[in-house]
C-alpha cells in the first residue's frame, strides 16, 4: 500500500510549507554567513565577544536570530507533520503563519535590536499553539479509533 492511500490529498500544502520553511532556513543561514565577513567574525566562532570586535551585538542577533529558528524547527516540523495528517489545511495555513512570523522575527532581531523581533514574530506563537492543538486532536483521534 502506498503511503498516499492514508494521507488525505490536501497534506501535500503540509509537505509545501515545510519546505518553503527549508528555504527560510537557508536564507537566514546565507545572511549569517553575510554578517560574518561584515562585522568580521571568522568561522568556528558562534558568537562574537564585545571587548574584542565593536560590532558583536549586531552580528550575535544576526546569529541568535537563526540560531533560535533552528532550536524551534524540531518542535515545528513535528507539530506539522502530526498535526496534518488530521487537519492539512488549518496545519498548512498555521505554518504559513509561522513561517512568514519567523521571517519578521530574524529581520527584527538583525537590527540589532533585540526587541524588534518580537514586532510581528511574536505571532508565530499563536501558530505553534494552533499546531498543538491539531497535534492532541490527532492524538485524540488515534486513541479513540
Amino acid at each position: 500500500m502506498a503511503l498516499t492511500e492514508f494521507l488525505p490529498n490536501e497534506y501535500g500544502y503540509v509537505a509545501l510549507v515545510l519546505v518553503f520553511y527549508c528555504f527560510l532556513n537557508l536564507w537566514m543561514g546565507a545572511q549569517v554567513g553575510m554578517a560574518r565577513k561584515r562585522y568580521n567574525v571568522p568561522y568556528p566562532t558562534l558568537y562574537a565577544i564585545e571587548s574584542e570586535n565593536k560590532d558583536a551585538k549586531l552580528f550575535n542577533c544576526v546569529q541568535r536570530g537563526h540560531q533560535n529558528s533552528l532550536e524551534m524547527m524540531p518542535m515545528y516540523f513535528v507539530l506539522m507533520i502530526l498535526g496534518g495528517m488530521k487537519h492539512p489545511c488549518i496545519c498548512a495555513c498555521l505554518g504559513l503563519l509561522y513561517n512568514i512570523t519567523r521571517f519578521f522575527y530574524f529581520k527584527g532581531y538583525s537590527t540589532g535590536d533585540p526587541m524588534k523581533r518580537l514586532t510581528i514574530g511574536k505571532y508565530g506563537f499563536l501558530g505553534l499553539l494552533g499546531l498543538m492543538i491539531c497535534t492532541i486532536s490527532f492524538g485524540v483521534s488515534l486513541i479513540r479509533g
